[in-house]
């Protein structure tokens, strides 16, 4: 079995500072940080059904590669 490893691109020190930003931030932090998803037009917020995931985030992907 393979050992997990870090997201492409990533390394422990990278890993280690969201971590640490997100232990020291207040709730209120948080929650401004949650909810500031709302207030961005060019954003969406929605839910997909679990099974149809990997197929969105590979349109995602595209749509992104195309810009």
């Amino acid at each position: 079995m393979k050992p997990p490893g870090f997201p492409k691109g990533w390394d422990e020190e990278q890993v280690s500072d969201l971590l640490a930003h997100y232990e020291t931030q207040s709730e209120e932090e948080g929650v401004a940080e949650d909810e500031i998803i709302w207030l961005d037009p060019g954003q969406t917020v929605m839910e997909v059904p679990s099974r149809l995931v990997p197929a969105v985030r590979e349109l995602i992907a595209k749509h992104e590669g195309a810009v």
